[in-house]
């Protein structure tokens, strides 16, 4: 682990740096001493099942071709089909997706689904390439991984700068290398497709909603309402804008929004669907919204807020800025955004966390949703989906929560413990392979 200097206070100068591999693994080992785990199933789990790594050339627009490198880790399987999103992004590695992928299998095993865990992507930043240049890059992407993804072995869904036209392209290659009797039964290769192409209704806000009803159900918990709490939000994407959405539809106010391009603040209020459409008019971007003042980016986490909802990267809240946090619950709307040592620092503060693998669940068990009406060759209607997720989110919160107050441990430690329980069960009752 390295060690940079940067002024945090005057008591605290060096601030280690962390990989969110660091975190991931500090959290799972936690957890393991918890419960005991067993050794054998301890080294089972601290590694990855399998590492691909493909170079690939693509021709650009101008007639020149550029080398890119994908990813996609496998961790385990033992529940099921490796599960997870593929992400575009310059931060894209190895081992950025060892770390998510570990994350994929706690998080579907903890709500309860037939998955295991997985994750990958491209090396790019694809504000930086046409829409005819993504598509080349995302099918040439799909044919490098071969037969390394499949409906029954590693389904591949939506993540940061991908979306529902990505998974269209993904199903289309991959579906265009099978027999022709077998491809119409290989829909079900990835998940977040568009609604006319076998996708599910719902499935675009199911990750943004599942955030906002973990924040209801810990406000039920706690005989707290939303209404006219303050909030803020990280990240205006699809999570952020959909939690938002159901937040505002609470009657919870947004007073301050970050995306990659700058923070803006309003403590009277934002108006979320003035705000999306301006950001679509804005290339995406939520700068000089007229609506709101500029706000330094260092400041952002110490707006005043009683609700933090980080949902766009990974290793935002950290020991330089947990203390300047004033909101009494941090929802994880992304994977990884509060590492180990903020989180301790939030933690003997009084500050609750609901944890990514709970928290942000609402899009895996979407995908769940479509995987099962693909296969089953059924279509189902929003309002049954939005209730199926409601219920199922609910389960996982009152499991979490009512270990939690059981074992007398915080969030993420329980949600932990419940996962891994699962996933231990599974490999005593099978045995391993000799």
């Amino acid at each position: 682990m390295t060690t940079i200097t940067a002024e945090v206070n005057k008591k605290q100068k060096k601030v280690p740096v962390r990989g969110m591999m660091d975190n991931v693994m500090e959290q799972f080992n936690s957890a393991a001493d918890q419960i005991n785990l067993h050794p054998n199933i301890r080294k089972i789990l601290s590694i990855t099942n399998n590492e691909i790594i493909v170079h690939f050339p693509v021709k650009m627009d101008n007639g020149e071709v550029e080398i890119f490198t994908g990813y996609r880790v496998q961790h385990n399987n033992a529940l099921g089909p490796y599960k997870g999103g593929l992400r575009y992004h310059p931060t894209v590695d190895i081992d950025a997706a060892r770390a998510l992928a570990m994350w994929m299998t706690w998080k579907t095993s903890l709500a309860g689904l037939p998955y295991g865990g997985g994750k990958g992507g491209i090396q790019l930043d694809p504000s930086k390439y046409s829409q005819g240049e993504l598509e080349r890059i995302t099918r040439r992407f799909t044919f490098a991984l071969a037969d390394n993804i499949g409906p029954e072995h590693d389904i591949p869904a939506p993540d940061v700068n991908t979306n529902s036209q990505t998974m269209a392209w993904i199903a289309d290659t991959y579906m265009s290398t099978r027999p022709p009797a077998e491809r119409t039964a290989n829909q079900h290769v990835v998940t977040g497709k568009p609604d006319g192409s076998g996708g599910l209704e719902g499935r675009d806000r199911a990750t943004g909603y599942g955030v906002f009803l973990n924040i209801k159900f810990w406000a039920e918990k706690n005989n707290e309402s939303l209404f006219d709490k303050k909030y803020i939000v990280q990240g205006f994407g699809n999570v952020g804008y959909w939690a938002s959405y159901f937040m505002e539809k609470e009657g919870a106010k947004l007073v301050a929004v970050q995306d990659a391009f700058g923070s803006i603040e309003n403590q009277n209020g934002i108006n979320v669907e003035d705000l999306f459409n301006y950001s679509l008019s804005n290339n995406g971007s939520i700068v000089d919204f007229p609506e709101a003042s500029a706000l330094k980016s260092e400041n952002f986490f110490a707006t005043d807020c009683q609700i933090c909802i980080p949902a766009a990267l990974g290793n935002q809240i950290t020991a330089k800025n947990a203390d300047s946090i004033k909101a009494q619950l941090i929802a994880e709307g992304a994977n990884g955004p509060t590492n180990v040592e903020g989180e301790k620092i939030l933690l003997d503060r009084g500050v609750s966390i609901i944890p990514d693998i709970l928290c942000n669940s609402g899009g895996v068990v979407g995908s769940y949703f479509e995987w099962l009406q693909n296969r089953n060759g059924e279509l189902w209607l929003l309002d049954e989906v939005m209730a199926k997720l409601d219920k199922k989110m609910r389960e996982s919160f009152n499991k979490v929560y009512e270990y939690s107050e059981r074992e007398g441990m915080d969030l993420r430690t329980a949600a932990y413990c419940i996962a891994i329980k699962r996933i231990e069960k599974a490999y005593i009752q099978r045995g391993i392979f000799p």
